[in-house]
């Protein structure tokens, strides 16, 4: 049986943490979920460097990626996620609440896999990350792992 890959959320506001944890749990999906508070945080994770240097390698299921976060925001991770031959295949999705088109137009320019706006509405926000996460981490079918090493 395949081991269940993480949900990488990178995610400085607390509370949208909470409610994304909470919708994700409520699908009762089995994936742990790694959450990093900003861009630097959420590389080292990926390239298991600094405090996860020991966690075991691989690329998770989906980063679940914010914009707008301290120290390198999420269109430079995303940037330095599609530069890098050993992520190119990670699935990124831009779990954001910014409207601004050159993010939107950015974002996609730089490879992002899907861009979805935070409702602001709580059941429509909770509803929209649990269909984020299931299709993700159950349905979509991830490249083999040795893709990623190419």
């Amino acid at each position: 049986m395949e081991e269940l890959r993480t949900i990488l959320l990178a995610e400085d506001n607390p509370k949208d943490v909470e409610l994304t944890l909470e919708a994700l749990s409520e699908h009762n999906l089995a994936n742990q979920v790694a959450v990093v508070r900003d861009g630097v945080e959420a590389m080292e994770f990926l390239r298991c460097e600094g405090k996860y240097k020991l966690r075991k390698p691989g690329i998770p299921a989906v980063l679940l990626l914010d914009i707008k976060m301290p120290r390198m925001d999420g269109i430079e991770v995303l940037r330095t996620v599609r530069g890098d031959p050993s992520l190119k295949t990670l699935p990124v999705v831009i779990l954001t609440s910014s409207r601004e088109e050159q993010d939107l137009i950015k974002s996609y320019e730089l490879g992002v896999n899907a861009y979805v706006v935070k409702p602001v509405d709580f059941k429509d926000f909770i509803q929209a990350v649990k269909e984020i996460g299931v299709f993700w981490a159950v349905i979509n079918e991830a490249p083999p792992v040795s893709m990623s090493s190419k």
